[in-house]
């Protein structure tokens, strides 16, 4: 990996990316990405959102093994990552990497890295933050449709308060505590928090439906923690 550059590794949930497959979409995202990656290095995990639940929904209603479920949910996933993909053209890794060993052998200047799911039993939250950690990225950027980390999802609860900035030790006390509550959501899966925990790595969970406002952050050249409204650091350093 080049470590001239800053190194980001980035998760685009598929409810900002591919909402109603729309083309445009896909194209603005890409535009962002292409853009950044002429002077960082770039890994996309794409999500699967939506469509990857109603598949899972179905596989299960007819039978299928939790396994089984997890890997359809995969190949949702890695088919918004070659759509991305095809969106950049030239500007994208030519392959959808299946895994992190992968990931990294794809790593090219002023290319993007661009994939999906890795293995059953880990959300794409989980495959970003283990990516993050494996290259070393200086940055993980978590791409969705909510503003940051509540006190509590602000879905369900109106008395939610945002964070400007949580250290992965409070994160994971929040997301254990919302995971089990009966229709709530996190903003980061259990799984990953764990990982940035251990591996102490910077985290952007930010509100990415403005593609513009992903490329403001992923151009930066120096990371700061300063507070931002669009969005909360996750970080150990005070």
């Amino acid at each position: 990996m080049c470590r001239d550059q800053h190194a980001n590794s980035t998760l685009i949930r598929r409810s900002i990316l591919a909402k109603n497959l729309d083309p445009d979409r896909f194209l603005k995202y890409a535009e962002v990405l292409r853009k950044v990656s002429k002077k960082h290095t770039i890994i996309v995990v794409t999500g699967g959102g939506e469509s990857a639940r109603q598949y899972i929904g179905a596989a299960r209603a007819v039978g299928a093994d939790e396994v089984t479920c997890d890997y359809i949910g995969i190949e949702i996933t890695r088919l918004n990552a070659r759509l991305l993909a095809a969106a950049l053209g030239p500007d994208a890794s030519p392959e959808i990497p299946t895994n992190y060993l992968e990931a990294a052998k794809a790593i090219r200047p002023g290319k993007v890295v661009i994939m999906g799911g890795v293995t059953p039993g880990q959300t794409t939250d989980a495959v970003a933050a283990i990516l993050a950690e494996y290259l070393r990225a200086d940055l993980l950027t978590i791409a969705t449709s909510i503003d940051g980390v509540y006190s509590s999802d602000p879905h369900c609860d109106p008395t939610a308060v945002k964070f400007d900035k949580i250290s992965p030790e409070k994160l994971i006390n929040i997301v254990m505590e919302i995971e089990m509550k009966a229709g709530s959501k996190s903003p980061v899966d259990p799984v990953a928090a764990k990982i940035l925990e251990r591996c102490k790595l910077d985290t952007l969970v930010m509100d990415a439906r403005d593609p513009v406002l992903l490329g403001e952050v992923l151009e930066r050249e120096e990371i700061t923690k300063s507070p931002i409204a669009y969005g909360t650091w996750i970080t150990c350093k005070t």
